[in-house]
């Protein structure tokens, strides 16, 4: 999103580092039919227009491309020009909070809301007395391994190839992101009418438990299933959820027919087709708030094909102790916000009935409220598609996204002409502002700057630059998709020298640097890490050039109104010889600011330089710049 780089509004420069994380961070990435995708939101749209549709909503067109072009990249085929019939696929980022935009019929209607085209859709339970529901019945047994469970049901609905497709993928999707790969909440769906309630929710010995897995013809034991699935690239990954338990989850009806045992596998019998009229959806979980949000966004974005549109079935599920819950709880959420607050975070003068419209674009009904006396209060009712909505700020920037990023500037600065209160909302906060004026300077000394990832391998964080690995530094990321992104860096030196690697062609000198986090373990943070803001920067070319890294140095402590004094002198810095082992000896030295370790610069050793492929001599500072605060 390139665009939230065009203002200066503060605003928008944290919208901006926002954005820059979600990349780094693999925003979930929605593959929808273009042709397909605007007939659902009803109108359509050259390339560059939804482009900005897309900017404007908050979302991204990460990539056009075709399915046979897809297929030829995953098999590493050479690259052929499109055929005129082949279909045309958009890839388009979406927050990863936004769970109701996993999908094609999700993002069709947030986008028909958006665009007014559509009201605000509102989901109801359909009207059937509590001994008319079906019922599920939770054992005691399953507090053991998986204790929740909630359930619905869609009657009447109508699949065709593409909207079946799409139910399946969501079910992908969610289970990847807020499921957790299925260790906090599992979905199974099913067909209702190849079923008979009541249902039961059961924790039993893996060999008491027999079924035909989905896809399968013959009937396995659980135990066996394990052993069977353990050659499966997709559900192998899965196995070591339960597999160690002494019982495991399973869902039978009045027949005791096996509908699936969670989270590996549903039952063959109860699978669903394009024929299936009703469907039954269980989410058994080890967290029953996650459990609640998916399951209510699975119904909520397809409920659209069911014959009483958006009127879901519920179900009632009995606790092992007695106690007894419908589900799907579709209830609107109320939360009073003041104007004042989304206006002055936001920086611009919006009168109520305003922000009240940009609102119901994001789908969230708003009204005045009648109760506050002395400010302008409203009342924001959050459905239960919006389960990102938590705290007033996220309606703040619904109100900033329906407003209009590019047009906050502009509008702030008239604004705040007159107004002291607004132009104070939008002061940097001081580590921002120092970092940015150190970004200028060393711009405009002739460094390039560079933005590289946060996470890195435990070997470039530790190995690679000569360094040891006591376990008492780097976070370590749990279950990392990839071993390049195994711990979060503890220095801004690998990817500097990465970055000189992939550009050993560029012409020489090279001179580039990096503002940015690093975190370090911490256990007197109640997060048990803390994260520092680094400088740092790089030269490479025919020599070393350890006296322009030293010349940075002393320009930076400069322009920052520190003097050079004699050691031992708290005052100002001062440099020291050091012994770090990514540098050559006697080639490096160590810089005190006020009696405290700030930083270190020197010529980067040649077996670093070498473990990196960088055949060029470097020399490299670290500086932390909160030391200046």
């Amino acid at each position: 999103m390139k665009r939230f780089w065009d203002s200066e509004h503060p605003f928008l420069r944290r919208g901006c580092t926002q954005s820059l994380r979600y990349q780094n961070g693999a925003m979930p990435t929605v593959s929808v039919g273009r042709d397909r995708l605007f007939a659902a939101v009803g109108r359509t749209y050259t390339q560059e227009e939804f482009e900005d549709l897309c900017f404007s909503f908050g979302i991204e067109l990460d990539d056009v491309t075709t399915e046979k072009a897809i297929v030829r990249k995953e098999k590493h085929l050479d690259e052929e020009e499109a055929d005129e019939d082949e279909e045309v696929i958009y890839k388009i980022e979406v927050p990863a909070n936004r769970y109701d935009l996993l999908c094609l019929e999700g993002l069709a209607q947030a986008l028909r809301v958006f665009c007014e085209i559509q009201e605000i859709p509102t989901y109801r339970l359909s009207d059937i007395s509590k001994n008319a529901m079906l019922k599920m019945h939770v054992k005691p047994e399953t507090s053991v391994v998986r204790p929740f469970v909630v359930c619905a049901v869609l009657r009447g609905v109508t699949f065709d190839k593409a909207r079946y497709n799409s139910f399946i993928d969501l079910q992908d999707k969610l289970h990847q992101n807020i499921c957790r790969r299925r260790t906090l909440v599992a979905i199974g769906t099913h067909d209702l009418d190849k079923l008979e309630g009541p249902f039961t929710y059961e924790a039993l010995p893996p060999s008491s438990i027999t079924f035909t897995p989905l896809k399968q013809e013959r009937n396995f034991r659980a135990d066996e299933l394990m052993e069977f699935y353990k050659s499966d690239l997709k559900l192998k990954k899965f196995l070591h959820i339960i597999e160690d338990s002494p019982v495991f989850p399973v869902l039978y009806d009045s027949k005791r027919t096996v509908l699936s045992l969670p989270p590996i596998i549903n039952g063959a019998h109860s699978a669903i087709t394009l024929e299936t009229k009703n469907v039954f959806i269980e989410c058994t979980a080890t967290d029953l708030t996650k459990a609640k949000i998916v399951l209510n966004t699975m119904v909520t974005a397809f409920s659209e094909y069911c014959a009483n549109k958006f009127v879901i079935e519920p179900v009632e599920v009995i606790s092992s102790d007695g106690k007894s819950n419908i589900y799907p709880d579709l209830s609107v959420y109320n939360m009073e916000v003041s104007l004042s607050y989304i206006t002055g975070l936001i920086g611009v003068s919006l009168e109520a009935e305003e922000v009240t419209k940009f609102l119901n674009r994001m789908q969230l009904h708003a009204k005045q409220s009648t109760s506050a006396k002395k400010q302008c209060n409203l009342i924001v009712s959050v459905p239960p598609t919006r389960s990102d909505v938590l705290h007033p700020c996220d309606v703040m920037e619904d109100v900033a996204i329906a407003y209009g990023f590019n047009t906050i500037k502009d509008k702030a600065v008239a604004d705040n002409k007159g107004s002291k209160r607004l132009a104070a909302s939008l002061t940097l906060l001081p580590l921002n502002e120092i970092s940015d004026l150190i970004r200028k300077e060393v711009a405009l000394i002739g460094f390039t700057e560079v933005l590289t990832f946060i996470l890195c391998s435990k070997k470039e964080n530790f190995a690679m630059l000569n360094r040891k690995d006591d376990k008492s530094k780097a976070v370590i990321i749990g279950n990392p998709r990839s071993s390049d992104f195994e711990a979060v860096r503890t220095s801004l030196m690998p990817g500097i020298l990465k970055t000189v690697a992939h550009n050993k062609d560029h012409p020489k000198p090279i001179k580039i640097f990096e503002v940015g986090d690093i975190s370090l373990l911490d256990d007197n943070r109640d997060v048990g890490a803390k994260n520092l803001r680094q400088l740092a920067a790089l030269y490479c070319g025919a020599n070393a050039g350890f006296e322009i890294i030293h010349g940075l140095v002393d320009r930076v402590m400069e322009k920052n109104g520190v003097s050079f004094v004699l050691p031992g002198d708290k005052s100002g810095y001062y440099i020291e010889q050091s012994d770090e082992p990514e540098f050559l000896a006697g080639r490096q030295a160590r810089i005190i600011y006020k009696g405290k370790h700030a930083g270190t610069f020197g010529i980067v050793h040649p077996e670093v330089l070498n473990n990196f492929d960088i055949p060029d001599p470097c020399s490299f500072v670290e500086l932390n710049i909160e030391s200046f605060l």
